[in-house]
């Protein structure tokens, strides 16, 4: 039944990959520009910075929760239209943002962003899946990781410039030429669905919505971002995080009893059936934590080497350009050394890495050369490795869901990090010393990820 498809594979990249491709950089894109807007925007809307905080956290929660409800949807009705509803969506709340009359209306902008958002990469993952034989899918997935890491070196200069020659409102409309031509591009060259998965696609589209399962997700997605970021947040929302937390704990296991009963469930329960799988989505987590971590590493440039806040970005030039090999790297090889040697040599890298960059007195070429390990790490980690264990093991039917929760998993992981290098980090003074600890903590949190990766197996044939 699938020999015809691969057979079909090879004429489709040339036109199909840079579509998604371009439509992977734009959701990542918009996720690094708005760093150097936010005092632009601060200033525009007359708000503090407890308020400004709402524009990366609304994004963040309709980001993480549209991923799965997209993800659900794509199994349903096929990659093509999700994936082009999303990238139209992303381009919509853009505009809402750019032509935002109040600071009310700009979250609304963020929150539809974040929805289109959130079914792009998963869709976009699940599309390489179906589309490529396995010995191309391994490459494909890292030039979606290169083109990510692309994304956030571009970004932060990109906005800076458009802040000079232009105005904050260009940094959101900037996204609207990118859609229209990811749209135009996808409508011809995005496949459309072959009997066989259009017979799949029917036979869950039958199934009921899940309604509860997206009610719940999003009240328990939301109940950890707050709780993580409130933690973060420190002064201001400290006395809320127990609270948050202790939601998404109680709503865990109703969850669980509510996609066991359901016909077509938003988190579907036979991604956690096997163990290979759940492995790989606890390694998932470490992965996010790895990447947070490099938001933070400026900081011990400053604090223990001078580095002025200005400049302070262009220390980790060393680390993205390693991630950016080590992304496509990594890519080249996946289908010949296989995910779990590529796993392995990524956290051992992070955990080399981030021990090294803890050692604050090595001055500031001590720092470069400690962080390029960090850089090859997260490039490893983001190249397609799990992502190629969640295509190996999902049902087919289900391959842009199992791709979802990878991107949950990434998301949480990242909170997880920044919420603990913040508190350790404090704890310690907020020094360099401080932060010196606090990446011996996520040294360690590496190196326990190294050995829970040797539990990995290689499918057999």
């Amino acid at each position: 039944m699938t020999a015809p498809t691969l057979a079909a594979a090879p004429a489709l990249p040339r036109r199909l990959l840079p579509v998604l491709f371009i439509g992977v950089f734009m959701a990542a894109l918009d996720t690094a520009i708005i760093g150097p807007a936010i005092p632009a925007l601060r200033e525009a809307f007359g708000v503090d910075n407890r308020r400004i905080g709402l524009v990366m956290i609304v994004f963040i929660l309709l980001s993480l929760s549209s991923t799965a409800l997209m993800a659900n949807l794509s199994d349903r009705r096929g990659r093509r239209p999700v994936f082009l509803g999303s990238v139209a969506l992303f381009a919509f709340g853009s505009l809402l943002i750019a032509a935002s009359p109040s600071f009310w209306m700009l979250l609304v902008g963020r929150a539809v962003q974040g929805a289109g958002g959130g079914g792009i990469i998963p869709t976009a993952s699940a599309v390489i899946g179906d589309q490529l034989p396995p010995d191309k899918r391994g490459r494909a997935l890292g030039l979606v990781g290169a083109t990510y890491g692309m994304a956030f070196v571009l970004g932060p200069p990109l906005a800076a410039l458009l802040l000079v020659v232009a105005s904050w409102h260009w940094i959101f409309l900037i996204n609207l030429p990118i859609a229209a031509v990811v749209i135009w591009l996808g409508a011809q060259a995005l496949p459309r669905r072959e009997a066989a998965a259009a017979a799949r696609a029917a036979t869950n589209a039958q199934a009921p919505l899940d309604l509860a399962g997206i009610v719940i997700v999003f009240a328990l997605l939301s109940s950890l971002v707050l709780g993580i970021t409130r933690v973060a947040d420190g002064l201001t929302g400290l006395h809320l995080w127990p609270a948050f937390l202790a939601a998404a704990a109680l709503l865990t296991p109703l969850l669980i009893a509510v996609e066991r009963r359901a016909a077509m469930p938003m988190i579907p329960p036979t991604l956690f059936t096997r163990r290979r799988l759940v492995t790989a989505y606890v390694l998932t987590l470490g992965s996010g934590f790895g990447m947070g971590g490099v938001s933070f590493l400026t900081s011990i440039a400053q604090l223990a080497d001078g580095v002025s806040a200005r400049n302070a970005g262009f220390a980790l030039l060393p680390l993205v350009v390693c991630s950016m090999v080590g992304s496509a790297g990594s890519g080249r090889m996946l289908h010949r050394a296989g995910p779990r040697s590529q796993i392995l040599a990524g956290f051992a890298l992070l955990a080399l890495g981030y021990a090294a960059s803890a050692q604050t007195g090595w001055g500031l070429t001590g720092f470069l050369v400690a962080s390029m390990p960090v850089g090859l790490g997260v490039g490893i980690l983001v190249g397609g490795a799990l992502r190629t264990i969640a295509i190996e093991e999902a049902p087919e039917a289900l391959r842009t869901s199992a791709q979802g929760l990878i991107n949950i998993g990434i998301s949480i992981g990242t909170l997880l990090s920044a919420a603990a290098i913040g508190a350790i980090a404090d704890f310690g003074g907020g020094g360099a010393a401080g932060f010196g600890t606090a990446y011996v903590g996520v040294a360690v949190v590496m190196a326990a990820m190294f050995a829970l990766a040797l539990a990995l197996r290689e499918p057999t044939a």
